[in-house]
């Protein structure tokens, strides 16, 4: 999903975007922020629980100071290059991310040796030992990640790219079994799909259809991990009166 104008404004209640100090964009399936470059006067923002893969338009940010990007698709470390020319970058938190690897240690030093003035990182303050050890363990990062080919051959387009492959890329996105939709369905306290049943369930509607539920299933589920008893409980309630209406809808059609 694209950031666009009109939200940026309405999430920061300013009338332009040379006004938007802050903005939060929290679990809003963002994959597109190239809006992020007409944001000079941006100081904080968060864009924790989506799936934004490119901090390019971040760089843009000159007076940026706190970047929350937890919880994203941020693939490689290489990313960082696009904020090592914001002089103000504090605070970042960039945990949970693939980027981040099996190694936290390397992964810390590396993002220190690289943002040096930052005073947290994923929540956690940065001390002047942790400064001088990143020099030494971290690896320094001199470039912006190289695009990637896409299984059909076209490498992959920035945001900003007008430039389309004639063929789709196939899609990444999520892909439930039979298995797996039933268990997330046991969970919300919702009964199990007939194996007759499951492909009105599977992936073959359109492609734009798909990546859209796609989307949102996997926002739904990220959410679900932070929501309290209270909160879960909620999100059961509204399942079942929206399920209740489908099936009503359904009965009404087949008549």
């Amino acid at each position: 999903m694209k950031l666009t104008r009109k939200a940026v404004l309405a999430r920061a209640k300013a009338a332009e975007l040379d006004s938007v100090r802050k903005l939060n964009c929290w679990g809003s399936c963002l994959t597109d922020i190239s809006i992020c470059r007409e944001l000079p006067n941006i100081e904080v923002i968060t864009f924790s629980v989506n799936s934004i893969s490119s901090l390019e338009p971040v760089s843009q940010c000159q007076n940026l100071s706190e970047l929350y990007l937890r919880k994203n698709s941020i693939l490689s470390l290489n990313e960082l290059f696009h904020l090592k020319s914001l002089p103000r970058l504090r605070v970042l938190w960039l945990s949970e991310n693939p980027c981040c690897g099996p190694d936290p240690h390397r992964y810390r030093m590396t993002v220190l040796r690289n943002l040096p003035n930052l005073q947290k990182l994923d929540n956690q303050a940065v001390t002047e030992e942790e400064l001088s050890q990143a020099l030494v363990d971290g690896e320094e990062i001199t470039a912006p990640p190289a695009k990637r080919i896409l299984e059909n051959g076209c490498p992959e387009a920035n945001e900003s790219s007008t430039t389309e492959c004639t063929t789709e890329p196939k899609s990444e996105h999520l892909n439930f079994t039979l298995e797996e939709t039933n268990k997330i369905r046991e969970q919300l306290g919702m009964k199990p799909v007939p194996r007759d049943k499951f492909s009105s369930f599977s992936p073959r509607e359109t492609d734009g259809s798909r990546k859209k539920r796609n989307n949102i299933l996997n926002a739904i589920l990220l959410l679900m991990k932070e929501l309290d008893t209270e909160g879960l409980e909620i999100i059961h309630q509204t399942v079942g009166k929206r399920l209740q209406a489908l099936q009503k809808k359904e009965l009404q059609e087949e008549r």
